[in-house]
């Protein structure tokens, strides 16, 4: 049996989260190591490795993450300036918790591409 991952544990309330949405399928809750000055997780309550064992039948969860996304945006002040939504997939990719999250940032100006060398005052 494989080990649960940090936001199963979470999801199971046997981790605290600073939670700021949870639903019948989804949880919402700012990162602990925040690289913005916004930095909320979303996850789905139900257990995907990542981005890449989505199946078919999971079209309807994904879907209602991304209108979770958009309305913790919209709630925390984001949608006027912008924000930046991140899904790293595998190791290469950089995702370290084996669990599908993604990463909403905002509440500065992003710099392209992500870790350029800008002013931290943008960030």
């Amino acid at each position: 049996m494989n080990e649960s991952t940090i936001f199963k544990q979470i999801i199971d309330g046997e981790i605290p989260a600073s939670i700021v949405y949870e639903d019948d399928q989804c949880l919402a809750f700012h990162d602990v190591a925040p690289q913005a000055p916004i930095h909320i997780l979303v996850i789905p309550k139900k257990e995907i490795p990542s981005i890449d064992q989505i199946k078919s039948e999971d079209k309807e969860l994904i879907g209602h993450l991304f209108l979770v996304i958009q309305t913790i945006a919209r709630e925390q002040g984001l949608a006027e300036d912008g924000y930046r939504v991140i899904c790293n997939c595998g190791e290469n990719g950089g995702q370290t918790v084996f669990h599908l999250h993604y990463h909403l940032m905002g509440g500065c100006n992003l710099q392209w591409p992500p870790g350029s060398s800008a002013p931290k005052e943008n960030c």
